[in-house]
Order: C-alpha cells, then structure tokens, then sequence
C-alpha cells in the first residue's frame, strides 16, 4: 500500500522541523507547496521557534520537484500560474519567515528541490545529494526558483544547471558553489551534523539571528511581485505541445 503524502511540523526546544513526504520521489503537488508554505509561515510566527529544520520524508530522493500528473493536468494559463506560485509561495515563505532554516537533504534533488534547498539559509547533504534543474529539458524553464538558486551560487553556476538540464551535478559540486554548506558520506553524520547546528541556533539571540536573515535576503524584497511573474511564464510554457509530449515522454519511460 502506498504511503500518504504529507506535511509534517514538531517543536521541541526551540527547533521546529518540518517534513513533507510524497509516494513518487518526494515529488510536489500544489496541496503540498500550500502546506509547506504555511508550515514555514506559522513557524516564522512561533515565539517557540528559534530554528527551522526542512527535511522530507524516506530515504531516497529529497525532492523530485514539480508534480508531474498535475502538470499534465493543466489546461489554462490561469491554473498554469497558480500551480508554479505554490513554488513561489514556499520560496517566498523561507525567505520572509525571521528564522534561520537549516535543509537536510538525504538524496536527490530535482527542479523544485534545488529551489527548496538553495531558499533554505544553510544545506546540510549526503555525498550522493546530487542536484538537476531539468525545467528546460521539458520545455519550461527554472524560472521561479531560478532567483533562489541564483542567489545561492552566482549566475554562472545557475546557469550550467539551467542549460545543461539533463545532467546531474554531484553533491560535490553543489558544495563546492556554495548550495551545500558540509556533505557526508552517511546520513547519521548529516544527522548529527544538523541537530548540532540546530541546537546551537536554538541557544542564540533570535534578534541577532533575525537580523542576520535580513541581510542574507537583503535585496529580495521585489521578490513577492518578481515570483510570481516567474509563475506566469511556467504556467504559458506548459501548455506547449513540447511540453506536454516532453512529459508524457518521460512519464512513459519511467
């Protein structure tokens, strides 16, 4: 029986983590953005909340990005656009929410996991961690989560991701530019890693560390208005009919 997906939020001594989980790949549908999005809202406004830890859920895959059966299932462009806001949305969310968020990243991540991993302030990954922008293969484009990763490892880093969209890129290569803060070669080292960091966070002043977030983020103000047109262009784009032969390609050879 397949698993449910969720989104799950605990606190403890000042640490908030949050975990998602979907069957296919860790994989995002908008009703898993949304309550992303919320949980990082409501955890950005917990006086409990010193630290946020993203995680998500199984051993495999941290996140295969967008939903594919969902972006098969667009047929407008006003739909289209509200789907790729849900990635703006959780960006948006990381950015703007006042706490430090630590991502532990145990596997792969894809499209929308790299944006996830790169709006998180620091990454925390296994040595097989390795990163794809694969937007462009099927005919769209990183363009909402483009800012995120951007920012995180300069624009000529971004863009061999985003050109070469096909290719993996190894863990140490994302370590190396700057998306991963420390990679190890077994996720109890991740683990342990984390929860130190986590912990020590959770010990230090919130002003000094919600100021420092302001300045990680300095610059990105624009980004409420600059997301959701990004939003805008994937919605267009993926009612193409490459777009939708590129999908159903790939969804026949898996």
């Amino acid at each position: 029986m397949t698993s449910p997906a969720y989104v799950n939020s605990t606190t403890s001594n000042g640490i908030t983590t949050i975990e998602f989980f979907h069957p296919a790949s860790n994989s995002l549908p908008g009703a898993i953005l949304a309550q992303l999005a919320e949980a990082v809202t409501t955890a950005g406004q917990d006086a409990a909340t010193a630290v946020i830890i993203l995680r998500s859920g199984g051993d495999k895959a941290f996140c295969a990005g967008a939903s594919f059966d969902e972006l098969v299932a667009i047929n407008d462009t006003a739909t289209g656009q509200v789907f790729f806001n849900g990635f703006a949305q959780v960006i948006n969310a990381m950015r703007t929410c006042g706490k430090i968020v630590i991502a532990r990243v145990q596997g792969k991540a894809v499209g929308g996991g790299v944006g996830l991993v790169s709006a998180a302030d620091y990454a925390i990954a296994t040595s097989n961690a390795s990163v794809k922008l694969s937007e462009l293969a099927v005919g769209i484009g990183p363009f909402v989560v483009g800012p995120a990763v951007e920012k995180k490892i300069g624009t000529a880093a971004f863009s061999q991701l985003a050109i070469d969209a096909t290719e993996w890129r190894s863990a140490a290569w994302a370590e190396q530019h700057g998306m991963y803060a420390a990679i190890f070669d077994h996720i109890d080292s991740v683990d342990a890693e984390v929860s130190r960091l986590a912990a020590r966070l959770a010990g230090s002043s919130p002003e000094a560390m919600r100021e420092l977030k302001n300045i990680f983020w300095e610059g990105t103000q624009h980004w409420d208005n600059l997301l959701t047109e990004r939003a805008a262009i994937s919605g267009r784009l993926v009612l193409s009919d490459f777009t939708r032969n590129a999908i159903a390609a790939f969804k026949t050879k898996k």
